[in-house]
């Protein structure tokens, strides 16, 4: 637990330089060039295809009834807008994470580097191999967000699932791209069985993080003329966080790494220097003799 804070508070303090406030710049370009063309482009046929769904549903006339029965008819126009970016948040949030491994967590490496100037690059990961882990994981994550989204309407299902769900995303995909450059392939993957469960709880944490803003996207589609600047702001709020979880689980890896190096080294015997005769014991006989 405290390799955890202390990897906290270094990743903090890491944030505050101005070289990692600039690496939000590209993943926010893109993720709102994408999402924010997507949306403005598409936004009245996503809504009607939306609406229609809704409309022949048990559940939505479920939700129409609670919101007479509360006296807030008016909000039936939110209904469509708020299932809509419900299913959006999870593609936006694995596509930033996809843009952040690709152009931001390599920078963000650099930069730890200097905190660890005498580990060695065993270089057991690769960009093809990040891409790949980025996108299976991604894929895996969407398979069970279809698979329970059904629970997420269930309390207290919809409070604990998301969490576990982004924590299990960003802890394989991070902790691949901190450990690429540095750990063989062998050390990743023992360092991930030995840490799963704090590299799993840094990821819990990383995702209720980026739940403030999902709250501030979602609740904008009810004052809908804000929705486009809190569309933006949210989107760089998400890469700040997950260039700070870059940097959390890069300390917090690579200080692992190099324990765990320290810890072979020390039970392992150095090898024969090149002083050392390994001697025949008929040659030891003749020397003792002499």
């Amino acid at each position: 637990m405290n390799d955890i804070f202390r990897a906290f508070g270094r990743a903090l303090v890491s944030q505050m330089h101005p070289r990692m406030l600039m690496l939000t710049v590209i993943p926010f370009v893109l993720a709102t060039v994408l999402w924010g063309g997507l949306i403005w482009w598409g936004w009245e046929p996503i809504m009607g295809t939306a609406r229609t769904l809704l409309e022949g549903s048990v559940f939505t006339s479920w939700i129409y009834s609670m919101l007479d029965w509360l006296g807030l008819q008016s909000l039936r126009t939110v209904v469509a807008p708020l299932f809509v970016l419900t299913l959006a948040i999870p593609l936006v949030i694995a596509s930033m994470l996809v843009f952040i491994s690709l152009f931001s967590v390599p920078a963000v490496l650099k930069h730890l580097e200097r905190s660890y100037p005498d580990l060695h690059k065993a270089r057991g990961g690769s960009i093809a191999g990040s891409v790949f882990q980025a996108l299976g994981n991604t894929v895996v994550f969407l398979l069970l967000i279809v698979i329970t989204l059904p629970l997420w309407l269930i309390p207290p299902f919809f409070a604990l699932i998301p969490p576990v769900l982004w924590g299990w995303l960003t802890y394989r995909v991070m902790t691949y791209d901190a450990l690429a450059e540095h750990a063989t392939a062998e050390e990743r993957k023992t360092l991930m069985k030995r840490h799963r469960v704090p590299l799993l709880t840094m990821g819990v944490v990383v995702g209720l993080l980026g739940s403030a803003p999902t709250l501030l996207w979602v609740w904008s589609a009810v004052i809908i003329f804000l929705f486009p600047v809190v569309l933006a702001g949210t989107l760089w709020l998400y890469v700040l966080i997950f260039i700070f979880s870059a940097l959390w689980f890069g300390h917090f890896c690579l200080r692992a790494l190099t324990d765990l190096r320290a810890e072979r080294a020390a039970i392992t015997p150095p090898p024969a220097g090149p002083d050392v005769i390994d001697l025949a014991p008929s040659d030891v006989r003749r020397i003792e003799q002499s």
